[in-house]
């Protein structure tokens, strides 16, 4: 099967996911500036939450590399809300992309709210969802 991981961050946090995310898979972590060479069945897309929204640059890539999602994983942080899910399902159903019902969400830091995370914990639980979901 052939898996990408893909992400955005501004702080990092959504990085440290996508990276372990990676390395459960056996994949490398690539930013979203980094278009999809071939169709992925399955694609991780981590991202997470900006001024109570995706980022432009997170919309962007499904967009312009609908074509060769098989099918999208959500993969998000936040400090304030629970996931980005409902905002990927409208930008995933606009795009003609399949959206997996499952996804993995964790606080993220943000200022001095949920300082230290993702944490160890935060990480082990997104390898295992990877693991899980790519079975």
């Amino acid at each position: 099967m052939k898996i990408a991981v893909r992400y955005y961050t501004q702080t990092g946090n959504t990085k440290k996911l996508a990276d372990a995310i990676a390395q459960a898979l056996g994949v490398e972590a690539e930013s979203v500036a980094q278009p999809l060479e071939e169709e992925t069945e399955l694609l991780f897309l981590c991202n997470s939450v900006y001024w109570a929204g995706i980022d432009r640059h997170v919309k962007q890539f499904v967009k312009e590399n609908a074509a060769r999602i098989g099918t999208l994983v959500n993969v998000s942080t936040a400090a304030m809300i629970d996931s980005t899910f409902s905002q990927m399902r409208k930008l995933a159903a606009g795009a003609g992309v399949k959206l997996c019902e499952k996804e993995f969400h964790c606080r993220g830091k943000f200022s001095a709210l949920h300082a230290g995370h993702p944490d160890a914990a935060d990480l082990e639980a997104a390898k295992a969802f990877a693991k899980e979901i790519a079975e």
